[in-house]
């Protein structure tokens, strides 16, 4: 095992005492680590709100620490949060990316983005009962709700990634190709990336109510 995967990196910053704090309250001692992954995952699926409108060039938005004392962040920051609180807690973390087609981009992400190809989709990987699991916490159940699309769940023996279709059989997220795993945060490589295909990314677009843009069939 990799021990970069248990470590405190720059941007998945587990040694911080508000990751430390955190992770241990949503957990209980005698639970199992994979019942503490599952315990980790909901609470920052639900606990920290979705939003893609953020200035993706602020490397805050990928620090696990600021992400959690913001209290939103888009994928990578969740992601992000999410191995940060495993690492914490004894469980090899890390986060793996992939490009995705996202078929029900609103038209102010549209815009933002350049296109429906959303670049550097990031989820958590735990690595659990000898094997690494995937886990995508980013789409609060609440935001769920409003967009229709299928909320994911996670036993911590399958991954969870996005479902390819929504609640109304409309094409939602469709992977396209996988840029594998990381012990930290590639954060020059993604913004490099972001500067060349998608530079509207990397200006000032915070702010704005993510949920109100909620397309219906």
């Amino acid at each position: 095992m990799n021990q970069a995967f248990l470590q405190s990196a720059e941007f998945i910053d587990s040694a911080a005492v508000s990751i430390r704090t955190y992770a241990e309250e949503t957990v209980r001692p005698a639970q199992s680590q994979r019942e503490k992954a599952i315990a980790l995952y909901y609470r920052v699926r639900d606990g920290v709100r979705y939003t893609p409108y953020l200035n993706y060039g602020d490397p805050q938005m990928y620090r696990a620490s600021s992400v959690l004392r913001n209290g939103y962040g888009f994928c990578i920051s969740k992601a992000s949060l999410l191995a940060a609180c495993g690492r914490a807690l004894g469980i090899p973390s890390r986060v793996g990316f992939a490009d995705v087609t996202n078929h029900l981009i609103t038209p102010r992400l549209l815009e933002m983005n350049g296109s429906k190809l959303m670049r550097w989709h990031a989820f958590c990987e735990f690595y659990l009962q000898g094997t690494w699991v995937k886990s995508t916490p980013a789409f609060n159940l609440e935001l769920c709700t409003k967009f229709r699309v299928m909320p994911l769940e996670f036993n911590g023996r399958d991954d969870s990634i996005f479902h390819p279709f929504d609640a109304d059989q409309r094409k939602h997220l469709e992977y396209v190709h996988e840029h594998g795993s990381f012990a930290d945060v590639p954060f020059a490589e993604i913004t490099a990336t972001y500067k060349k295909y998608n530079p509207k990314l990397l200006g000032e677009n915070a702010g704005g109510d993510f949920g109100a843009d909620a397309q219906t069939p």
